[in-house]
């Protein structure tokens, strides 16, 4: 009865306040030009099914599966109060097999999308007041599943998308998950570090069994409300990033459908929460201000040091509210001292880049090779508009650089090791890379070895695929 009595009013309230901020959105402006709406941006409107797509070059044998993207696609543009972060889900799937590619793309079934007249929600659990689902699709106990923060439960495929069902994981996660869960090699599970957009003084520590079930769901408590996107992983910690982007009221009731600002008077802080440890027991070290969308990887140095490999902003949210904006600050190695407390910051890399990405098998161990994708020098409003990708040699320093040209630009590249036991950074890297002039899209697959030369293949899309988030390969 208690929950049921405090549901009613925390939805009383919200109706309220959603009242209120959909009033002041429809007085603002009418931005035609948005640019998360427009140009490269422009959603799709529409679902396809596509075979024997054109492949230049030769698709190797050992790719059987699935590159599959997820990004915001609105099923009915409103360029009113809209961030790039949250338009409806959209799922891209290029099944490889025997050398051959075929593309499907189909929106998330939420129930916003069939509110606005799209497709028949998909059946399984709810929770939040949104179950759109738009920021990551990964394998989880062999499963694809796409997943956002702060709120909706995530949403299961097949490699076809045409089965789609939302998922508390059999019933095991009784909070929010996270877009950025982190599979551990050594012991097959995953750490997410989670938190919910009406609950800020709380995050939680969930893990995920072998088998798809949560064993672990711990709450830690926190102040005003942080946005944390992702989190890392060391043998012995799991690394929480409580950083000065927090949830906004004002700028909720403003009518901006993405809450959350830059927070002047919100402590950076690093926390080290041993793997089976209690809320108390997290190691709070200082950092200097900043903020983290994503981590390439991190591990313990043979001092107990953690050692932790992000791509950080000078600010975020701290001016336009359509999309990230903020002075990047490169590629750095982050230092948590456990004993002093503190954060020792280096910089990598000095260029503006984002995506950083490992061979995931050495994810939590130290490792040598990550790649990126360039942002530009200066901010751009559509964020995504550089043409070149980094890849990074982090013992010897050395940096390649691939550019695939003026008008073409990529997204995030994942690694795929070439074989099971594959020395590190031996495979291949996958991503999309959109052509503008032409309006069409290439699933690109590099070699590693020779990550500026011609490519082993490009598959051909004839369509333009939006700028979306994350992508990654899921074996059949």
């Amino acid at each position: 009865m208690a929950t049921s009595f405090k549901d009613a009013i925390v939805g009383t309230v919200g109706k309220g306040i959603e009242a209120v901020a959909g009033f002041n959105r429809s007085r603002m402006k009418d931005e035609h030009d948005h640019p998360f709406l427009s140009g490269i941006h422009r959603p799709m409107a529409e679902e396809l099914t596509l075979a024997d797509l054109r492949v230049e070059g030769a698709i190797p044998a050992a790719l059987d599966g699935s590159y599959m993207r997820t990004g915001p696609n609105p099923f009915a543009p409103d360029p009113a109060g809209y961030h790039w972060f949250v338009g409806d889900g959209m799922v891209h799937a290029i099944r490889l097999k025997d050398g051959t590619a075929e593309y499907r793309n189909r929106w998330v079934r939420s129930h916003d999308v069939e509110r606005l007249g799209g497709p028949a929600a998909a059946p399984g659990p709810r929770r939040g007041r949104s179950d759109n689902v738009n920021t990551n699709v990964v394998g989880i106990a062999g499963r694809p599943m796409a997943l956002v923060e702060a709120g909706s439960y995530p949403v299961g495929f097949d490699h076809a998308l045409d089965r789609q069902e939302y998922s508390n994981f059999g019933g095991t996660l009784d909070g929010p998950f996270t877009a950025h869960p982190h599979y551990d090699p050594a012991t097959g599970e995953n750490h997410a570090i989670t938190y919910d957009a009406t609950n800020p003084n709380e995050l939680r520590h969930v893990v995920i069994d072998s088998a798809g079930r949560v064993i672990r769901e711990l709450a830690i408590p926190v102040q005003n409300g942080p946005s944390v996107h992702d989190c890392a992983l060391t043998e012995r910690y799991v690394v929480i990033f409580d950083l000065p982007v927090t949830f906004s009221m004002k700028a909720l009731l403003s009518g901006f459908r993405f809450p959350y600002r830059w927070n002047r008077e919100h402590k950076a802080r690093v926390g080290l929460l041993p793997r089976s440890g209690a809320a108390e027991d997290v190691i709070w070290c200082a950092v200097d201000p900043a903020y983290v969308f994503h981590v390439s990887n991190s591990f313990e140095d043979a001092r107990g040091r953690v050692v932790i490999d992000v791509c950080p902003y000078e600010t975020m949210f701290d001016g336009g509210m359509k999309g990230p904006n903020g002075r990047s600050q490169g590629l750095e190695r982050w230092t948590a001292d456990p004993a002093t407390r503190t954060v020792a910051r280096r910089t990598i890399d000095a260029a503006p880049q984002e995506f950083p990405r490992p061979d995931e098998r050495f994810f939590a161990r130290d490792y040598r090779y990550a790649w990126s994708l360039a942002l530009p020098e200066t901010e751009h409003p559509g964020f995504v508009s550089d043409t070149r990708l980094f890849a990074h040699d982090l013992v010897t320093g050395a940096k390649q650089v691939r550019d695939f040209g003026e008008g073409r630009y990529p997204g995030e590249f994942v690694f795929v090791p070439r074989a099971d036991d594959a020395p590190e950074g031996d495979g291949w890297l996958m991503g999309l890379v959109i052509d503008a002039a032409r309006e069409a899209t290439e699933l690109v697959i590099l070699d590693t070895h020779d990550f500026t030369g011609t490519p082993v293949a490009t598959v051909h899309l004839p369509h333009r695929i939006p700028p979306g988030f994350h992508g990654n390969w899921i074996p059949a």
